[in-house]
Formats: structure tokens, C-alpha cells, sequence
């Protein structure tokens, strides 16, 4: 039987960063089994050698070892978040949030909510807006949707309720931040 180790990484935010890691990982000489956003699988028993290898060329790379609680715990909200906005096309759009934050995270969604404030001195659900606001500017630069469609798409109730928030977020409309074609966005890491 193959002893399975999980590491768990921060900064993980999009495909590519995936595939740094994987690579990475295999230029060490390790056995990856898996890895997804904020989480590596390799079919090796870890020495404290090998920790400090793993976490030097994360490092160079822009990530980092998560090795408290805590931090797994907040990194897997944030790439959880990070995935259903950004990534998952395929999701229902309508999504309670606390709901599915519980059933991927695997705790209560109170507890979840508290140690992610505390810690990151936002709130899931401010997060969560962040994530979506950037969704959206990224939309609507790339001209392939209606806002009608973004909205939907990202669970917005109405595009005025999008348009009243993308304002309060931004200073701007969305159709003067169309217009603007400025490139406004922030890369994910920095939310």
C-alpha cells in the first residue's frame, strides 16, 4: 500500500498555478498523486528535508506552506470561493454559499465564517463580493456576454442589484467600466 501525503499550499488561485506546482514538485523527485487549488497529494512519506525542499521552491514560485489549522482552513474557503466564481461554468449559478462552503470545507458554516474573519478581518460574504466584482469586470471586458447574462451567471437576483454593486465596489457602472477599456482588474492573489 502507497503511503499518501497532503500537503496544503496558499496562493493557489488559477490552473497555471496548478501546473507550476505539479511541475515543481515532479523536479524534486516526488510521486504527485494529485493536486488541485490549495492542495497536493504526493505518494511519498515526507522527511523534514524534503518539507524544507517543498517549501523553498514553493516559495520561489509565489506560494506557500500552509501548516496550521486555521490557515488550511481559510485557504480552503478562499479556493472554494475562488473556484465556484471563476472556474465552475458548470455549477448552478444560484448557489447557497454557506451551504456549500460546509459540505467542501467540512464545518459548520458559523465556525468557518468566525476564524475567517478574525484572521483575514473580512467577511466571507466580502470576499465572496470581491471574487464576484472581479468575475464581472473580467466579463465585461471580454465582450462575450450580456450584463443580463452575467448576472444570472453569477447569481446576482437582477442586474441592478450587479449594477448597484458593482458600483458601491468600484466607483464606476458597469457600462462606464466597459467603456473605459482600461484594464482594472486585480490579479486573484491580491483580493
Amino acid at each position: 500500500m502507497v503511503e499518501i501525503t497532503k500537503i496544503y499550499v496558499k496562493n493557489m488561485v488559477c490552473p497555471r498555478c496548478i501546473k507550476v506546482v505539479r511541475e515543481e514538485l515532479i523536479k524534486l523527485g516526488f510521486n504527485v498523486r494529485s493536486v488541485v487549488l490549495g492542495e497536493v497529494e504526493l505518494e511519498n512519506v515526507l522527511s523534514e528535508q524534503d518539507y524544507e525542499s517543498i517549501s523553498k521552491v514553493l516559495e520561489e514560485n509565489g506560494f506557500e506552506l500552509i501548516d496550521d489549522k486555521k490557515s488550511r482552513i481559510i485557504d480552503k474557503i478562499k479556493t472554494t470561493i475562488i473556484e465556484l466564481v471563476h472556474y465552475h461554468s458548470d455549477k448552478p449559478e444560484h448557489i447557497n454559499i454557506s451551504d456549500y462552503l460546509e459540505e467542501k470545507a467540512g464545518y459548520d458554516y458559523s465556525y468557518l465564517s468566525r476564524i475567517f474573519s478574525e484572521v483575514e478581518s473580512i467577511t466571507i460574504e466580502k470576499y465572496l463580493i470581491n471574487q464576484k466584482i472581479e468575475r464581472v469586470k473580467e466579463l465585461l471586458i471580454y465582450d462575450e456576454l450580456t450584463l443580463s447574462e452575467i448576472a444570472w451567471k453569477l447569481g446576482y437576483s437582477s442586474v441592478q442589484h450587479l449594477s448597484n454593486q458593482f458600483k458601491k465596489y468600484t466607483g464606476l457602472s458597469p457600462s462606464h467600466f466597459k467603456k473605459l477599456k482600461e484594464k482594472k482588474r486585480k490579479s486573484l492573489d491580491e483580493l
